[in-house]
C-alpha cells in the first residue's frame, strides 16, 4: 500500500509517498499495531508520522524529532492512495 501525502510544513506544499520502509516503521512506533489497521481511518498524528517518515525517505530535510515536524506542519492530506499489491500472487497449478 502507497498513501501520497501533501504535507505543507511553512515552506510550500511537498507530496511525499509511502513506502513498506514508512508503514514498517510506522508499525514499530505503534507496537501491536498492523498496517491494514489503516484501512479502517488514520489519525492525523499517524498521517503526520507517515508524512515524516515518507520525507525522510525521499531525502527531504526534517527535524531530528517528531514532534518538532508535527509542530511545523501548516496543512496536511491524503492526495490518493495504492492499495495494489506488488507481490504477484503465487501461480496455481491446475491438474
Amino acid at each position: 500500500m502507497q498513501i501520497h501525502i501533501r504535507v505543507d510544513t511553512g515552506e510550500g506544499p511537498q507530496v511525499v509517498t509511502t513506502t513498506l520502509w514508512t508503514i514498517m516503521q510506522w508499525e514499530r512506533r505503534n507496537k501491536g499495531q498492523k498496517a491494514s489497521n489503516l484501512a479502517q481511518g488514520i489519525g492525523a498524528e499517524d498521517l503526520a508520522y507517515l508524512a515524516y517518515e515518507a520525507s525522510k525517505a525521499a531525502g527531504i530535510t526534517v527535524p531530528a524529532v517528531f514532534d518538532d515536524y508535527a509542530k511545523r506542519i501548516v496543512t496536511l492530506d491524503v492526495v490518493g492512495q495504492d492499495d495494489t499489491n506488488p507481490t504477484p500472487p503465487e501461480p496455481t497449478h491446475e491438474a
